[in-house]
């Protein structure tokens, strides 16, 4: 129908054409050329009907029955499409992290950062059965991450040492350990001492908790107050813990020098975990000395002072180290344990005597070693119980006396247990680990120089 109605156009299109061609020829004032008049005469041929090719398309099966219509249908075509699995889009999660505050419980902490009451009790006792949660303490940090509704997906306890407690919520509640494997790495400073120990190590960028160490061995062989009047060299030697860029846990001393100008004090500490550090003057072994607690705050000196929870002036006849509660206790020098238990105000207590005339005594322990028996002999380094508050205590330390002929005398001052430590002293191997000492510290300090230099150009 199409194709007819397109030459009928095409017919009265040529018959207008002929007809204006006429008109202007007689229009026109002068003669026509016999070729263009004879080309007005030409027709086009009467277009033939279109022929439908007999294509040979097989139809599908359902037209080749006996009964099928002469005339077979071109198939559709099919549109195909791939399938294609759409990725699977994660929720998003909020973090929320923060470390534990004095005197807060984890559940406070967990309220705190919305959780239901409900999931605090699972993960109280999904975390609680890696880790005591008794020993909890400021500056542990609590990170918990959650799903948009509100859900928590993961909640993760870091504790000391790098050590993080990781509880996973899923289809059951898993709940991992995870430790740092960290690196020992050897540092080295110099710093001069204008005001004060402390000062003059943070100055020199060494960290200024070894004012503590170096005060505690050399309390009573150096008075710092009267000895040092300025100018005065100190060359420090530590180890840290390493897990990357983080440091794990608290630098440790290896080697101390103090100059005098005229004396020379040297101390020498082992890296075998015992704390025993052996002290020298002029290169010659002074005393062999155990810190009662690593690492720890001298919170408080021998003498008069006020009382903490009494409130009154009284004698105190100790030094108290500030430190974590669970903090292992070491014995500073060998001898034989005379006494475990309770002492009134000073809590849990260990005694040990060195000698007939000298014994040490620990206070407010929170707990002593199973296997440590009265009349047994121990030795400077050996762990004898830990940090507690038991007794009259405002919060977690040791106390620490020394008591000769029964009288309480300075702790950082008496000699006796110097002696003692003596006895069982190896000079030779003392020597031996000082000339080492002085090797690595000048290896290092040279070290610690050409980088800086390096750097500065």
């Amino acid at each position: 129908m199409k194709i007819r109605i397109v030459l009928a156009t095409v017919a009265i299109a040529g018959a207008f054409s002929l007809t204006a061609i006429a008109i202007s020829g007689v229009l026109s004032k002068e003669p026509v050329p016999p070729a263009i008049a004879e080309a007005t005469l030409w027709t086009p041929d009467p277009l033939s009907m279109p022929q439908i090719a007999d294509y040979d398309v097989t139809p599908p099966a359902a037209f080749h029955a006996d009964n099928a219509s002469p005339m077979r249908p071109l198939p559709l075509l099919q549109s195909v499409f791939a399938e294609t699995a759409l990725p699977e889009i994660e929720p998003p999660l909020i973090t929320w992290s923060r470390e534990i505050a004095s005197g807060e419980t984890l559940d406070a902490v967990l309220a705190n950062a919305g959780i239901a009451a409900p999931a605090r009790a699972e993960i109280a006792l999904a975390l609680g059965a890696e880790y005591d949660l008794r020993r909890l303490r400021p500056g542990h940090e609590i990170t918990v991450i959650s799903k948009v509704d509100g859900n928590p997906s993961r909640v993760e306890l870091a504790v000391d040492d790098g050590v993080r407690i990781e509880t996973v919520f899923g289809q059951e509640l898993v709940t991992r350990v995870l430790e740092p494997d960290p690196e020992m790495v050897t540092f080295a400073g110099e710093a001069v001492i204008e005001s004060s120990v402390f000062a003059a190590l943070d100055k020199a960028g060494i960290p200024a908790r070894f004012a503590v160490d170096m005060a505690q061995m050399l309390g009573g062989t150096v008075d710092f107050r009267r000895e040092l009047s300025g100018g005065e060299t100190m060359r420090i030697l530590w180890r840290e813990a390493r897990d990357g860029n983080e440091r794990i846990g608290q630098p440790e001393l290896a080697f101390a020098t103090l100059d005098l100008g005229e004396t020379v004090y040297e101390i020498v500490w082992p890296d075998d975990g015992s704390g025993e550090a052996t002290i020298y003057v002029d290169g010659e072994v002074l005393r062999v000395f155990a810190q009662p607690v690593e690492g720890a705050r001298l919170s408080s000196v021998f003498g008069r002072r006020t009382h903490p929870v009494y409130g009154n002036v009284r004698m105190h006849t100790g030094v108290d180290f500030a430190a974590a509660r669970g903090t292992p206790v070491k014995a500073t020098a060998p001898g034989r344990v005379s006494f475990i238990g309770r002492r009134g105000g000073y809590g849990r207590v260990v005694e040990i005597a060195h000698g007939s005339d000298t014994l040490t005594r620990y206070a407010h322990l929170s707990e002593v070693p199973d296997t440590l028996e009265q009349g047994q002999r121990v030795l400077a380094g050996d762990m004898i119980g830990r940090v507690g508050a038991t007794g009259t205590a405002t919060g977690p330390n040791l106390h620490y006396e020394v008591l000769v002929d029964g009288r309480p005398t300075d702790p950082l001052s008496d000699d006796r247990l110097a002696e003692a430590a003596e006895r069982d002293a190896d000079d030779t191997a003392a020597l031996e680990r000082l000339a080492e000492a002085r090797s690595l510290l000048a290896e290092r300090l040279t070290s610690e120089f050409v980088q800086t230099t390096t750097e500065r150009l």
